[in-house]
């Protein structure tokens, strides 16, 4: 056992390094590639054989450098054998999505994380996507900002009718308090009016009475004076006629002479 773990090695006294020549192999025209050991990124099927190839397999491959590019990010490609068939399956990494791409020989399974991650926006499409919403948030502040108008119209047009009820209201009540104050003033002035007429009456009254009172008696007392008289004189005495006096004299009439 020893043996095989060899520490130093036997050069014999005649060796000279300086007799080995330093050569320099051909530059490959080929992009150059270097054997890994890798697992399989993702679950695929092959498509010579329809072999399963679960995730996580481990295989050695083929890394290759590939003219393409993701910001500055090399893009490279990695060959596996089938594990049925042997064919020759590639892939590709895929920096823009974090993932890898199936590129030859192969086809990938559904992986339902997968989907929903590829669903996953990215920064282009987000602000998209943010774009998108602010329009649509202006379009529902729009909405919003009418709707709110048309809630203070309703309410200003609500205020005002009420304000008119109000009015018409209080304009039928002044309307009754005018008519009750003028009613009340036009009896007020009848009132008045009849006061001063029976204060005018009773004046007259007053006054009828204090000056002709006097009158009034001595009338009464003539009028039975002579009704005394009449009572004391006979009751058939014939009045005494009085004679006519002639104012044809006086006045110039000449009376005519029967012939």
């Amino acid at each position: 056992m020893s043996e095989r773990k060899v520490l130093q090695k036997y050069y014999p006294p005649e060796f000279d390094p300086s007799s080995i020549a330093r050569t320099r192999k051909p530059k490959d025209a080929a992009p150059k590639l270097q054997t890994v050991r890798l697992m399989a990124p993702f679950s695929l099927q092959c498509t010579t054989c329809g072999e399963f190839i679960y995730r996580g397999r481990k295989f050695n491959a083929r890394k290759q450098a590939t003219d393409e590019s993701y910001y500055n990010i090399t893009i490279l490609r990695f060959y596996i054998r089938c594990t049925r068939c042997s064919a020759e399956l590639t892939f590709k990494t895929d920096p823009k999505n974090n993932d890898y791409t199936a590129e030859k020989g192969m086809k990938r399974n559904f992986e339902p994380w997968r989907e929903s991650k590829l669903a996953e926006e990215t920064e282009e499409e987000r602000l998209d996507r943010l774009e998108r919403e602010e329009a649509e948030q202006d379009a529902m502040t729009e909405l919003e900002n009418k709707t709110l108008d048309a809630k203070t119209e309703m309410a200003i047009a609500d205020k005002l009718d009420e304000i008119r009820t109000r009015n018409a209201r209080m304009e039928r009540a002044d309307k009754a308090a005018a008519e009750a104050a003028v009613a009340k003033k036009k009896d007020e002035i009848d009132e008045e009016k009849e006061r001063e007429e029976r204060e005018i009456e009773e004046a007259a009254k007053a006054a009828f009475r204090s000056g002709m009172g006097e009158w009034l008696k001595s009338a009464v007392e003539e009028v039975e004076e002579v009704i005394e008289e009449e009572s004391a004189t006979p009751a058939f005495v014939p009045k005494k006629r009085k004679k006519k006096q002639d104012f044809s004299a006086a006045l110039g009439i000449k009376k005519k002479v029967a012939v």
